[in-house]
């Protein structure tokens, strides 16, 4: 865990907007741009954006634990759809938001026009048991049945999450990142990673946070929480697409480490 004081600070010259407010922005139907960074770059990139984007904020907290539970076959169907490349895959998850409590099961699929479609229901986790809408929403979006579903992965991390003044997108900012693997119960950290996700509704859009990025060095990375987990804690899946990002990983850890020491 880092300190995030400097973050907690940074985002309070920002307006905000409720949660009722952030969810007409969700974008659903949306492409999506990630980006990649040493985190100690964030609180910058939030003092930058203050004057384009107001953050959530929910019982007076603007920086958000997560929880995010993972499924998956037992032979990671969805784990080497993403690390085969395959054009139209999909992911399942349990997503608990823990400032209030609420919990949704939610299945996203990657069409072959690189889009993202997300679906979701109010759900809490159980292991190997669905209520009626989480069966539902199974049964109607994803290739196999719930029965052959297991807990694969389980992530946690603090979100900021800002939408546009002028702009139709909405924007998540990762960092405090840990992966536990249920199975042997592995553990890792990335305290120097910080991830961007730009939803928006289509390709040709400008977005002012292009420029933000761009001018503390911050440029488009795809990059996958699900897979990198996986890649780094189970040591039984192939890895091989997985390791330029790993390698990546290891140089924003040392610049990381580098900026901190100076």
């Amino acid at each position: 865990m880092i300190d995030d004081t400097d973050i907690i600070n940074a985002l309070k010259d920002l307006s905000h907007v409720s949660l009722a407010e952030i969810n007409s922005a969700s974008l659903m139907d949306r492409v999506e741009i990630k980006y990649i960074f040493p985190v100690n770059k964030m609180s910058s990139l939030v003092r930058l954006m203050k004057d384009k984007y107001s953050v959530l904020e929910i019982k007076e907290t603007r920086a958000l634990p997560y929880n995010t539970t993972y499924l998956d076959t037992s032979g990671y169907l969805f784990y080497n759809q993403h690390t085969r490349g395959e054009l139209s895959r999909h992911k399942i998850r349990y997503r608990r938001y823990e400032i209030n409590g609420d919990s949704f099961l939610e299945i996203k699929m990657k069409t072959n026009k690189k889009r993202t479609i997300k679906w979701c229901v109010e759900s809490i986790f159980e292991p190997g048991v669905y209520d009626s809408d989480a069966e539902k929403l199974i049964g109607a979006f994803l290739p196999v049945k719930s029965s052959v579903l297991r807990t694969s992965l389980i992530n946690r991390f603090n979100r900021i999450t800002v939408i546009g003044k002028d702009t139709d997108e909405r924007i998540t900012l990762d960092y405090n990142i840990s992966f536990t693997d249920p199975d042997n119960g592995a553990y890792t950290e990335m305290p120097y990673l910080g991830v961007i996700e730009m939803k928006k509704t289509g390709f040709s859009e400008c977005s002012p946070f292009n420029t933000i990025a761009k001018s503390l060095g911050i440029y488009p990375e795809g990059f996958s929480k699900y897979c990198t987990g996986n890649a780094i804690l189970k040591s039984e899946l192939k890895t091989n697409m997985i390791k330029p990002k790993i390698l990546l990983l290891n140089k924003i850890q040392n610049e990381y480490i580098e900026s901190c020491r100076n």
